[in-house]
């Protein structure tokens, strides 16, 4: 019994990990950052 629950906690702590990790890393490289201010953007600096 007590193996069981060690394992389903191991389960979910890696999951955890992992589901951080692709957040952090995989995910906001789809995004295109728009940082740059000048020309086109739409900031309202210049």
């Amino acid at each position: 019994m007590n193996t069981i629950i060690q394992n389903i906690l191991v389960y979910i702590a890696v999951g955890a990990a992992v589901l951080f990790l692709v957040k952090k890393y995989v995910l906001p490289m789809k995004k295109k950052s728009t940082k740059a201010c000048g020309g086109d953007d739409g900031c309202g600096c210049h």
